[in-house]
């Protein structure tokens, strides 16, 4: 992936509120673990390094499914990325799973 399509890839999960900072680094919440690959393949493609997936939580989708709730934690190296100036703007404290927990 070029490094323009992965950060308009990024800027897409920050006004979702599925992708958060915290720090120096970046964390993606998601219920499908593609988008995770994505989002690993977005992250090397910037530079960055991922540090972490782990499945944090299982939540209710609906009424009668239950699905696994991943956490990516991943770093770029740059601390004034531009991608942490366009989360100052758009993006928020906490991911759109947060309430669900």
């Amino acid at each position: 992936m070029l490094p323009p399509q992965a950060e308009k890839k990024m800027q897409a999960w920050i006004r979702s509120r599925h992708l958060i900072s915290s720090g120096n680094f970046f964390i993606l919440e998601t219920v499908e673990y593609p988008t995770v690959e994505r989002f690993t393949e977005c992250v090397d493609s910037l530079g960055g390094t991922l540090i972490t997936v782990q499945p944090i939580d299982k939540i209710w989708i609906g009424d009668h499914r239950k699905v696994i709730l991943y956490q990516a934690k991943a770093s770029l190296h740059t601390p004034h990325h531009d991608l942490k100036q366009y989360w100052f703007k758009y993006g928020g404290l906490r991911t759109r799973f947060d309430q669900r927990r």
